[in-house]
Formats: structure tokens, sequence, C-alpha cells
């Protein structure tokens, strides 16, 4: 089971939440944000390294990530951990258990991070009666297949310099979203973990970085990165370069 960890707000409105904009549907009226705002969302800490989740624990809430950032895995038969997925700040991660009730991979914290915890079932309820909401649903379980989709086509049919390519501006764009700067921003994650989100050796990934630092196109500082060159990044995704 995952650990408890302490409640650090036991009531907190979705409205005045400065991510609103990012995991909840916009164009709701006065009245749909009120009912919204009675889910009341419990907000819990986690440090690095805490599990929000386990891959067999009952499903229960869907949670939205206020601040830090996860990653999403899975463990193989043999002990080896495949890291799924990273998500940051207006996020919302648990849409797993959807179907099946239970979660199939387990969710990590990779930095000290706050989720506000939204139960389910109030949330299910909710929907019913905001046909916005409900879309809203169905659109983050879309992007959920769309990103699956994604990642296969990572790791079947690109080179490593185009995973990577890929990897960065889809942080890049990310960061963006979140009105962060879309060029200069911290790797959460290490080189062993992106390796084994893009089906990558670590020696792989490190080798690649430095090859795309050489052709000026980043500029790499421990867990730093710049973007230098956007366009080069994505010359490169498209196979110009």
């Amino acid at each position: 089971m995952s650990q408890i960890v302490p409640i650090i707000a036991v009531q907190s409105a979705c409205s005045s939440c400065n991510l609103a904009s990012l995991c909840l549907p916009v164009n709701l009226n006065q009245q749909e944000i009120d009912q919204l705002d009675e889910i009341n969302p419990l907000k819990r800490n986690y440090t690095r390294g805490d599990y929000l989740y386990r891959s067999g624990d009952k499903f229960r809430s869907l949670f939205a990530i206020h601040n830090g950032s996860f990653k999403t895995q899975v463990l193989h038969d043999d002990g080896r951990e495949q890291v799924t997925g990273f998500q940051m700040a207006g996020e919302i991660i648990g849409l797993d258990a959807i179907s099946t009730d239970f979660h199939t991979c387990e969710a990590v914290a990779m930095e000290s991070s706050v989720i506000c915890e939204i139960p389910f079932n109030k949330l299910e309820t909710l929907s019913r009666e905001i046909p916005t909401l409900q879309r809203h649903l169905h659109k983050l379980m879309s992007r959920e297949i769309v990103r699956d989709q994604g990642i296969m086509l990572l790791l079947g049919s690109m080179r490593a310099e185009e995973r990577l390519a890929a990897f960065l501006l889809n942080l890049s764009q990310r960061y963006a979203t979140r009105g962060l700067s879309p060029t200069q921003f911290q790797l959460r994650m290490s080189r062993h973990e992106i390796g084994s989100y893009l089906g990558l050796k670590l020696e792989t990934v490190s080798r690649t970085l430095s090859l795309l630092q050489q052709h000026g196109m980043i500029r790499i500082h421990i867990k730093s990165i710049e973007i230098l060159d956007l366009a080069g990044l994505q010359a490169c995704l498209s196979g110009s370069r």
C-alpha cells in the first residue's frame, strides 16, 4: 500500500488555484464553479521518493499535481522498473485505474511535491450534472491514449538523437504552457530515468545529449538544460537535419 502522508490543507477551492486553467475545463459558469468547489480536494505533501500509489492499489481518487513532479513506472517480473511518464504541475494522474478500479502502475515523487487528491466518486457524480466537466474528463483520458501512442512511436521507429529531441521539445512545450521559459529549465529526472522512458541505455542518453550540445542545439550544466536552437531540434526530429 502507498504510505500515508500528512494532509496539509483539508479544504482547497479549485476555482482559486493558479493552475485551474491547466487541469480544469474552461467556461464554467459561477454555479458550476461553486459545485466544483464543494468537492474540496485534500492537499498532501510528498517528498522525493514517496509513492503516491502503487500497482494494485484500489482506485479511489484522481490526483492533480499542485506543485512538484512525479514519474509513473511499471515493475517487470524480473524486478526492472520501466518509466512510463513524467508528470508536472497542472497535470492529473491516476487515470490508468478508471477501467479496472485498480492502479496498473506506480507513481513516485521526483522532488518535494504537493498533490490535490480528488475523490473520483464525487467527480463522477458531478460530471453527470456538468456536461463540460464530463467532456473534460473524456479529453484527459483521450490524451492518455495519445501519449501512449507517442511512446510507442518513440520506441519503435526513432533513432536515439530523434528520441532525445522529441523528449526535450515536449518538455519545452509543457513549460511554455505554464508560462515558464520554454528554453531554460531543470531536468527533474535522472539520465537513467530518461533512458528507461525512451528505451535507451544510460550511456546512450549521456552520449546523445553531449552530441546535441556539440552541435550547438543545447547547453547542459548538471541538470540544467538550455535549448539554444529550437529549430535545430525540430529539424532533428523531422529527419531533415
